[in-house]
């Protein structure tokens, strides 16, 4: 499969949810849907660089973060 990319439109119409976690420490992503696309930016940089993945890929991420597949990259005891 290619890069995944966004239209103007698309982009126009995301609607972005950062999670309550994160609160105002500033070190917060961003993700918001479009058809078919999952799109995941940095809070601190709206008009920055977005990155886009299709459903299933999001999917395997956040099925790996619930298994503790990627504990090891932070310290995620607090």
């Amino acid at each position: 499969m290619g890069r995944i990319v966004l239209s103007d439109t698309e982009r126009e119409g995301l609607t972005w949810v950062k999670s309550q976690y994160s609160g105002s420490n500033g070190q917060c992503v961003e993700i918001a849907s479009a058809a078919g696309k999952i799109a995941i930016r940095d809070s601190k940089d709206p008009g920055g660089p977005i990155l886009v993945y299709t459903p299933g890929e999001f999917k395997a991420f956040l099925h790996g973060a619930r298994n503790g597949e990627f504990d090891g990259f932070v310290d995620c005891s607090g």
